[in-house]
C-alpha cells in the first residue's frame, strides 16, 4: 500500500505547536502503524528545520517538518475504515464544539488499534474526519463499554481538557447492571488497585494493598429481582475500576467476561445479554475557550434497553 511517493515539506501552524513530532506524525499520517512512525524518526528520515530529531520533540510554530516517502507492506498497513464503521462514526457525534467533539463510543471497538487489532477508533476516526488537522483522545473507554467519549480538535484543547480532568474537573457516570441486590447504604468502594499480566499478554486489575488509590461511587438506579441498575462515578480514573470496584463489593457486572461471576453469566443468558452492562452516560466538563461547564448524554443502547425490559418483566 503506497503512502505517497515524494518527500514531503509541512510548516507547522498554531493548532499544532507544543505538540511532539510522533503524535504529530501519527495524525498526519493516516493508515500508517506507529511503529513505522517511531522507525523514520529514529533512523533520522523525518527532519526539523533540517535537523534530526527525537520522537518526543516538541514543535513551534513555522518549524519545518521533512516526511519521506512511505511504502507499506500489507502486513503493516493499518485497516482501512469500512463503509459501516465509517457511517457508524459519522453517526455517533453527539455534539461537537469549535475544540472538541463527543462520540457515542459503540460497544466492540478499541479506542486504539494495536495488539492484534488493525484499527481502533481514533485511527478509524481520523480517516473519517479528513477535515481535521489534529485529532486525539482526552480520555478512554473499555473496548467493551460504550457511551461518552470525549476528543480534542486541537494541541490547546487538548491540554486544557487534560488539566480539566488531572484537577478532577470533569463528571463522569456510568451506567452498570450488576448480579445481585446491591444495598442503598453502599454508597463508596474504596479499594487500590494494581495491574497485572493475566498470560497471554493480557493486562487485568486487581484489588491490591501495594496498588494505586482508587476510589468509586456508587448509587441505585433500579432494583430488580437478582439484579441492580447502578450508577457509578469513578473519582479516580484507574483501568477496569468500575468493574474491578463492583466485583470486590460483590456485585460484578453482567456480561463482564474478565471480572464477573458464574451466577452473572447464568443471570446474563437469561436476560438475553450479549455484551458487557456498561454505559457512559453523561460527561460535564469545563468548555475549553470558555469556561463553561457543558453536560453531554448518551442515550442507552436499544440492546441494554432492551435487557432492563425482560428484567423488569421478570419481577
Amino acid at each position: 500500500m503506497a503512502e505517497g511517493h515524494d518527500v514531503q515539506w509541512v510548516e507547522v501552524g498554531e493548532g499544532q505547536s507544543g505538540q511532539r513530532v510522533d503524535n504529530f506524525l501519527i495524525t498526519r499520517l493516516k493508515g500508517v502503524p506507529r511503529t513505522l512512525v517511531y522507525r523514520i524518526v529514529r533512523k533520522g528520515e523525518v527532519r526539523v528545520n533540517k535537523k534530526r530529531v527525537k520522537a518526543d520533540y516538541r514543535l513551534q510554530v513555522g518549524d519545518l517538518v521533512r516526511i519521506p516517502p512511505l511504502r507499506l507492506a500489507p502486513r503493516e498497513a493499518v485497516k482501512q475504515v469500512s463503509e459501516g464503521l465509517r457511517n457508524l462514526l459519522a453517526g455517533s457525534v453527539l455534539v461537537e464544539g469549535p475544540g472538541w467533539l463527543v462520540l457515542n463510543k459503540p460497544a466492540g471497538l478499541p479506542v486504539h488499534g494495536g495488539s492484534g487489532v488493525k484499527i481502533g477508533l481514533i485511527e478509524a476516526l481520523r480517516q473519517v474526519r479528513e477535515d481535521l488537522d489534529f485529532l486525539e483522545l482526552v480520555h478512554r473507554l473499555d473496548r467493551d463499554t460504550s457511551g461518552c467519549l470525549l476528543l480534542a480538535k486541537s494541541r490547546p484543547a487538548l491540554l486544557t481538557l487534560n488539566e480539566a480532568l488531572k484537577n478532577h474537573q470533569m463528571d463522569k457516570r456510568y451506567l452498570a447492571l450488576v448480579a445481585g441486590r446491591w444495598p442503598a447504604r453502599r454508597e463508596f468502594v474504596s479499594a487500590r488497585l494494581d495491574r497485572y499480566d493475566a498470560g497471554n499478554g493480557e493486562r487485568r486489575v486487581r484489588v491490591d494493598a501495594a496498588g494505586k488509590v482508587a476510589r468509586t461511587r456508587f448509587a441505585v438506579r433500579e432494583a430488580f429481582p437478582k439484579a441492580t441498575l447502578i450508577e457509578a462515578e469513578p473519582v479516580t480514573g484507574r483501568t477496569h475500576q468500575i468493574r474491578v470496584h463492583a466485583a470486590h463489593a460483590g456485585f460484578p457486572l453482567l456480561g463482564d467476561d474478565k471480572y464477573g461471576s458464574r451466577e452473572g453469566a447464568s443471570l446474563a443468558r437469561h436476560l438475553g445479554l450479549s455484551r458487557l452492562f456498561l454505559h457512559a452516560e453523561s460527561l460535564t466538563f469545563p468548555e475549553p475557550s470558555s469556561g463553561r461547564p457543558v453536560q453531554i448524554r448518551a442515550p442507552l443502547p436499544d440492546e441494554l434497553e432492551a435487557v432492563l425490559s425482560r428484567a423488569r418483566a421478570t419481577r
